[in-house]
């Protein structure tokens, strides 16, 4: 779950804003503020994920706040004025909305959320489309790339994720889990035979490449 926080010195503003983040399980809304000074001392006290951040206000521009922030904390941009858009854009921010924000925008907007996954002891939670799943390793028989996305194939059904097997395979665990060919990660405690090159999780089959096939050999066998 991303823990965000709203700045906008129109109530109105924080008020939709609001209601969309209560739309959806992946966000939770921290507190809201009318102004960046005021949402200082959250974020000395605690990590924030995501900023909606109207741009202009009173005392100080969100673009100029944006600029003292660190990159931990992502940003999406909210305004009536269309010409902030390019400055947005420069301070890398994940999005820009222009006000009146309609719910479908938005969802576009939050749904670019980077950590797409995050791990916690033997499970890993995973982010597919608007949801977010906490798989079991034990429930995970293998990982397959599929171009943009990877689908985790488990024993209950296959979820499909926005990110890369190459990010994956760096955070997953390694006693667990292996890379056996360019679009495939699999469990070895799950690993049932290896005939040829392809290695089997009960019926399942699963293609061994040529440069990984002496590492899975002698690791799983």
């Amino acid at each position: 779950m991303f823990k965000c926080i709203i700045i906008d010195d129109e109530e109105l503003a924080r008020g939709l804003l609001r209601s969309y983040v209560d739309k959806l399980d992946f966000l939770e809304l921290i507190a809201d503020f009318e102004g960046p000074l005021e949402a200082m001392s959250i974020l000395k006290g605690q990590t924030i994920d995501l900023i909606f951040l109207d741009i202009q206000m009173p005392d100080l521009k969100g673009t100029d706040f944006a600029k003292m922030l660190g990159t931990s904390t992502q940003i999406i941009f909210t305004t009536a004025y269309s010409e902030y858009a390019l400055k947005g854009f420069e301070l890398n921010a994940l999005d820009y909305l222009l006000k009146p924000i309609t719910f479908d925008r938005f969802l576009i907007a939050v749904n670019k959320m980077t950590a797409p996954t995050a791990i916690v002891a033997d499970t890993i939670t995973v982010k597919s489309g608007y949801n977010l799943h906490k798989l079991k390793f034990s429930d995970i028989l293998y990982i397959e790339s599929d171009n943009e996305y990877v689908v985790f194939h488990t024993t209950g059904n296959k979820i499909m994720s926005h990110q890369s097997l190459k990010a994956l395979e760096k955070i997953l665990d390694a006693t667990i889990f292996t890379r056996v060919h360019r679009s495939y990660i699999v469990n070895k405690k799950l690993v049932t035979a290896l005939k040829g090159k392809d290695l089997f999780i009960g019926k399942l089959k699963i293609p061994v490449s040529d440069s990984y096939y002496e590492k899975v050999k002698k690791g799983l066998f």
